[in-house]
């Protein structure tokens, strides 16, 4: 059966101060009506039940994580007892697919990217599945194709065409690390490198084989909470040993080592919502450039991101490249050129023992 594995563990510092330690980046409403987690599990409906549909997430959050998702049974939120990065995320999903269903196939995706065509993204997903189960060692990725030279991104160098399939699936030749921006340009230019959005397909039992073959530690961990799975001890063994486990991405752990890596070009419309600069993309913009949600009124303001709570006015004049960020309990006032900044006002407040604005 196919299962889709939604990691939702991450923190969105950079959405502060809406985005908090227990409601990050994934809970909040960014763009449309419901909130990023509700977008993603949406579009997985139509081809993975509730019964069969997981999200990894850390203890803080799992309450409302459920919440939110009340279709989902309380099962099928895996908390992690402590952040230990993607390889662990995807192997204690793994661990409780193969239990209960030994053929089980993976789609793993962030709860907090947006994409924009559901229709297309289910297209995705069902030919990287029918990949899967042609070659059940497959490991298949999703590449995005660069709109702009982005610095932010990680890129995968496609190799050659493996078939006359569409969507087009690439061997591939190469994984780098977030570039300069003239090596963005670069690879712009070359025309062979997608972005690494972080999307991917394969066997449960298959990805549990890679571990154990390039990180056998972690591997021996998982193996010791698959032992406790069904039994009286299952959270007190997932208690103890998940916080031991290595914290590593899966394209360290196994990606950048393993064969039959394949990248499959994404046919869909995709953005990972990194910054309060991607409201702009995804929203849209008054005619003076201010995008804006919440009781706003602006006098000789523009180009300004303006979010607010509740009844709560914000007013502006005379400024032009803001960010301001209003809560109940802080508001933010940041140039738009140092978006990408946020994160050190967080540790300055934990310099100052002020986390509980964090």
């Amino acid at each position: 059966m196919l299962h889709a594995v939604i990691m939702a563990g991450g923190s969105g510092t950079r959405f502060w101060p809406q985005s908090r330690s227990r409601m990050p980046k994934q809970l909040l409403r960014l763009n449309g009506d419901r909130t990023m987690i509700q977008q993603t599990a949406d579009r997985c409906r139509d081809w993975a039940s509730a019964a069969n549909t997981w999200v990894v997430t850390n203890a803080a959050q799992a309450v409302p994580t459920a919440e939110q998702l009340p279709e989902l049974p309380a099962s099928q939120i895996l908390q992690e007892p402590a952040a230990r990065n993607t390889a662990p995320c995807i192997g204690l999903a793994a661990v409780q697919i193969l239990h209960r269903d030994p053929d089980g196939v993976m789609f793993v995706m962030p709860a907090d990217h947006v994409i924009s065509t559901t229709e297309q993204f289910r297209a995705g997903v069902e030919r990287a599945a029918e990949l899967v189960r042609e070659n059940d060692k497959r490991l298949i990725l999703f590449g995005v194709t660069p709109q702009f030279p982005s610095t932010g991104y990680g890129y995968i160098e496609r190799g050659e065409r493996s078939d006359n399939s569409t969507p087009p699936n690439f061997a591939v030749s190469s994984f780098r690390e977030k570039p300069a921006r003239e090596v963005a340009e670069e690879y712009l230019k070359a025309g062979s490198f997608f972005w690494n959005c972080g999307i991917f397909c394969w066997k449960a039992k298959t990805i549990l084989q890679c571990i154990q073959q390039h990180e056998p530690d972690l591997y021996a961990g998982l193996m010791k909470i698959q032992q406790s799975l069904g039994t009286p001890a299952e959270s007190e063994v997932i208690a103890g040993e998940f916080p031991s486990l290595k914290s590593i991405s899966i394209d360290y752990a196994v990606l950048e080592r393993a064969d039959n890596v394949c990248v499959l070009e994404a046919p869909f419309g995709w953005d990972d919502v990194g910054s309060w600069l991607s409201l702009p993309r995804l929203n849209g913009a008054d005619e003076v450039g201010n995008t804006v949600d919440g009781l706003f009124c602006g006098v000789e303001t523009k180009d300004c991101i303006i979010r607010s709570t509740d009844d709560h006015l914000i007013a502006t004049l005379g400024v032009s490249d803001l960010i301001v960020v209003h809560t109940d309990d802080a508001t933010m006032i940041a140039h738009r050129d140092q978006s990408e900044q946020v994160r050190e006002i967080l540790a300055t407040l934990k310099q100052r023992e002020l986390d509980r604005f964090t």
